[in-house]
């Protein structure tokens, strides 16, 4: 399988626990098929949530983090773990987590979190940037 279809597969894990207000290990459980680099995926947005919503909601200015759209906000927390905890350069990272938003929401969520993405890769001074 390769990452990006791994990527789909954990972003379709995290919505689903984010659906159902459960946690995400329940929803990971459920899936017999999934790929090694999507649990690793998974099990990374889990250990760091936390703090992954606080950086999301630092930056998203006019969009509070529960009225997001569940597949937009799970893209930007599955996009900033694998931009600051990942093995990607920053803006593989950055490009697949806009594409995930292409491919499951709208042209509109994938230009948002790509400014909320954008931002953080500047601010901490990370190299490279997205389309």
């Amino acid at each position: 399988m390769t990452r990006a279809r791994a990527r789909a597969q954990a972003l379709e894990v995290l919505y689903e626990a984010d659906s159902r207000s459960e946690p995400v290990g329940a929803a990971a459980g459920r899936r017999g098929d999934l790929d090694p680099y999507a649990r690793d995926l998974v099990d990374g947005v889990a250990a760091h949530q936390a703090e992954i919503d606080g950086i999301i909601a630092g930056h998203s200015h006019r969009w509070e983090l529960g009225h997001m759209p569940v597949i937009d906000r799970n893209a930007l927390r599955l996009g900033l773990f694998e931009l600051l905890w990942g093995d990607v350069p920053p803006a593989v990272a950055m490009d697949q987590a806009i594409e995930l938003c292409k491919k499951y929401s709208t042209t509109e969520a994938a230009r948002f979190v790509n400014g909320v993405l954008a931002a953080v890769a500047h601010e901490r001074r990370l190299s490279g940037s997205a389309p």
